[in-house]
């Protein structure tokens, strides 16, 4: 793996959005030494294999897994990563949002939800600001992260034996982080890393995705 090294890898059915992303991206500051890639990866039929596929031919350490429509505003975002994850080495995964728990599957159903986001879900292009319990030190311990962005330092494998939808992948993805014995976090945000530009969500499939995170990580959710 090549630890100099950041991707930021996205499905992508909509280029003229995610050229926003890229954009954004392109405006991050980059420490010296280091070099990013982006990736975008076309006709997915599912998150969880389209992340697979990245993942398989990318040799960079850290990865960004990002939805074509997430915007990251903080321009010291690489080097905020890079810092965390070089002084915890035991933080597998990292995120902006997430839950100290996950009743019945439900981070968001916590009752200590941490982080911060720009959310667009109410119309596209309204930002509204989604604010929970601050992070108090450099990152707080959670169950499971918000997956519109997923940043790693190690890679698992995305379980699309299980999830061949566009729900609870992330969900799952933090709990194998948890079996392998890693910590998943969500970061300190002196304000908030993204804006979710993601417009009227389609729930698709939800309610079956939910029942297999419950039947195979019921130590997780009750």
């Amino acid at each position: 793996m090549n630890s100099k090294k950041i991707s930021f890898i996205s499905c992508v059915n909509d280029f003229e959005q995610y050229k926003i992303a890229l954009r954004h991206i392109d405006s991050l500051k980059v420490p010296h030494g280091y070099e990013i890639e982006t990736v975008a990866i076309e006709n997915a039929t599912s998150l969880t294999s389209g992340y697979n596929e990245a993942m398989r031919k990318i040799d960079a350490k850290y990865k960004v897994y990002l939805h074509q429509d997430v915007y990251i505003l903080n321009e010291q975002f690489i080097y905020d990563v890079i810092r965390l994850f070089e002084n915890y080495p035991k933080l597998g995964m990292l995120g902006a949002v997430g839950g100290k728990t996950a009743p019945n599957g439900l981070w968001w159903g916590s009752s200590e939800v941490y982080g911060d986001v720009y959310d667009g879900s109410k119309g596209r292009g309204n930002l509204e600001l989604l604010a929970h319990r601050k992070v108090m030190n450099d990152y707080e311990q959670v169950r499971a992260i918000d997956g519109l962005i997923m940043i790693t330092q190690y890679d698992l494998r995305w379980r699309d034996d299980l999830f061949q939808g566009w729900h609870f992948y992330d969900i799952s993805h933090s709990f194998e982080f948890a079996k392998a014995g890693y910590e998943v976090g969500v970061a300190k945000q002196i304000s908030p890393w993204c804006f979710h530009d993601s417009g009227p969500l389609d729930f698709t499939g939800y309610e079956e995705n939910r029942n297999i995170v419950v039947q195979n990580y019921p130590e997780y959710v009750f």
